[in-house]
């Protein structure tokens, strides 16, 4: 997890051998659009990171549980110059523009010496994400060089990952510019660690409580493999390797076409479970009477945390599972109201004036709420922390020969289950599916596929599907008649193309 974010000129490396032809002429686009909008100036680098497709372990990171993402093969490409100021310069002049200028404008604006990047979170700008990355990376440097100046740079942006899909464009884009901003300013080993912690805090410039595992996928990720991601007691991430079946092991993404803009719908949405997590921590601890300690969690107070303390506090050495079994137990016991909380409840529960809370709880980010649903929020959270746990144990279990001994239904039978498991307890405990995920749900499950269910942030965006090789055509074919065909009557191929994904795990973030 030290390593450095590599350095690579293989499109081999990067992308399947069918994709191969379509991704070198994106390339060399990039670089074309870039010498005519920079007077024939050529890019020094490119940086790229891609998205990612959560097979589970949804909204939990940032309640600093582990997760296994997978990264994909669309990405954000950033192409750059760059060149140092001269003595008379007060900052940095920036140049962004985008390969598609009449839906993302291009921008310039100045990186001063000494002072932040200014964001206003609340225009919903495209260069938004880069400028978060650019602080990010400035706040860096200037940790380790008091006196440094930023380097002019000129950028091109070329990003595939849908936008509100739930495959993390948002992350890609920070990470990818974060990334370009250390190279530009002389850092010439960018360690993958140091990449992802800055990534983290920086997307929080933007309005949204990041938890970590989409920053973490996009850096880590190794072609082939999932990426199993933890952040308590610290960040960690590791491989892990899919068995070799026959038929092979196969994620589908399928588009919903419902927009899901966490940035825009957060403070109803995305923001208040990262609440009513925190807040869940807070009164199961003051009803079991322990100390909750800070953290790493956006809110410094973690249901992973309460899980800690409870069990330190009682001296048993408990394993994982068993843990998470007995947390399960105690939200039954000490939440009780299953119909939600008001402020003035939860305020009474904690010995504090409901304005003092409110100030608590909305200091960093706004939210609107006028309930807050504490006990099916941890239940979500701690059986999907358990469901991560049961299906990271059956990948490393089951034999890796090529004739094992357990059918390849069984293995792909349970870990669907599990799937399947999540996408309920995110309709019913987190409330953050909708309808048309659902359906698009339930039609894969009658085409074959063994698990399905959202993925990203929900309320729309895309779902991610375990399917035997051998029913993918019948599965997208079902989704063709059943639900884009019906959704938009005249949808068109292309957009067809884009509905659908056949998703093998890529690799992270490179130069």
């Amino acid at each position: 997890m030290d390593e450095f974010v590599p350095v690579d000129s293989s499109f081999e490396s990067l992308y399947a051998p069918e994709a191969l032809e379509i991704q070198k002429q994106r390339w060399n686009r990039l670089v074309d659009v870039f010498k005519e909008t920079y007077e024939n100036q050529s890019p020094t680098f490119v940086a790229r990171s891609p998205g990612r497709v959560n097979i589970i372990g949804e909204h939990i990171d940032y309640s600093l549980y582990e997760v296994l993402p997978m990264a994909i093969a669309a990405d954000v490409l950033i192409a750059v110059s760059h060149s140092p100021q001269i003595a008379s310069d007060q900052g940095a002049n920036i140049s962004i523009a985008n390969i598609d200028p009449k839906k993302f404008p291009s921008a310039d604006f100045v990186v001063p010496n000494n002072g932040d990047v200014e964001i206003d979170a609340s225009t919903h700008d495209w260069t938004n994400y880069f400028k978060a990355g650019l602080r990010g990376a400035i706040g860096f440097l200037r940790k380790d060089f008091p006196d440094f100046s930023p380097s002019k740079m000129q950028i091109l942006v070329d990003g595939n990952v849908p936008a509100g899909g739930g495959l993390s464009s948002s992350a890609a884009f920070v990470c990818a510019s974060a990334l370009a901003v250390l190279r530009s300013n002389q850092v010439e080993h960018v360690s993958k660690k140091e990449l992802v912690e800055l990534a983290i805090v920086s997307e929080r410039a933007v309005g949204v409580n990041s938890g970590g595992m989409d920053q973490a996928a996009s850096v880590f990720s190794i072609k082939g493999d999932a990426l199993s991601v933890s952040f308590s007691p610290k960040l960690h991430a590791e491989a892990v390797a899919f068995p070799n079946l026959d038929p092979p092991i196969t994620f589908m993404i399928a588009q919903s076409f419902v927009a899901a803009d966490k940035h825009v719908t957060a403070p109803e949405c995305y923001n208040l479970r990262v609440v009513e997590c925190s807040l869940a921590a807070d009164v199961m601890a003051a009803a079991l009477k322990l100390n909750l300690p800070g953290d790493a969690s956006p809110l410094k107070r973690s249901l992973r945390g309460l899980q800690t303390a409870y069990f330190n506090a009682i001296g048993e050495d408990v394993a994982p599972k068993e843990q998470l079994q007995k947390m399960l137990a105690l939200v039954r016991e000490v939440l009780p109201k299953t119909q939600g909380y008001t402020l003035e409840d939860i305020a009474s529960l904690l010995s504090l004036p409901a304005s003092t809370l409110w100030k608590n709880i909305t200091a960093e980010f706004p939210i609107r709420a006028s309930r807050f649903r504490l006990a099916e929020r941890a239940t979500h959270v701690f059986s999907e922390a358990l469901r991560v746990l049961e299906f990271k144990s059956l990948l490393r279990q089951y034999p890796h020969q090529q004739t094992p001994s357990e059918p390849t239904s069984n293995l792909l039978t349970r870990l669907g289950a599990l799937m399947n498991s999540t996408q309920s307890s995110c309709r019913d405990d987190y409330d953050c599916s909708c309808p048309e995920l659902d359906h698009l749900c339930a039609i894969a499950r009658d085409a074959g596929a063994y698990g399905s269910r959202l993925t990203g942030a929900g309320w729309g965006g895309c779902s991610v599907h375990l399917v035997p090789k051998d029913r993918v055509d019948a599965v997208r074919a079902a989704w063709v008649e059943r639900y884009y065909r019906v959704r938009e009557p005249g949808i068109s191929a292309e957009r067809l193309k884009e509905a659908v994904v056949i998703s093998e795990p890529g690799p992270g973030s490179m130069m």
